[in-house]
């Protein structure tokens, strides 16, 4: 069954707790060659038969309506995984 992986991350204007927190880890555990990190979500939504254009558009509108939060995040990618 394919399946549709959608992008979640946090606006590039807003802070990001969580990666602020991993990338002062990081620097603390000498891998400093990471200056920031950013942590998103990453969902997948299995489909029964084919993904048409009309399968890809609803799952749009799901990510943007219900998967993210539009205020502080963005869909940042939407792809088919077979």
């Amino acid at each position: 069954m394919p399946t549709i992986v959608v992008d979640v991350m946090p606006k590039a204007e807003l802070l990001d707790p969580q990666g602020k927190a991993v990338t002062g880890s990081l620097a603390r555990l000498g891998h400093g060659a990471f200056q920031n990190v950013r942590i998103g979500k990453r969902i997948e939504l299995t489909v029964e038969g084919e993904v048409t254009d009309e399968v890809l558009a609803e799952a749009r509108t799901v990510a943007d309506e219900i998967l993210s939060n539009a205020v502080i995040e963005d869909v940042v990618n939407i792809e088919v995984v077979e």
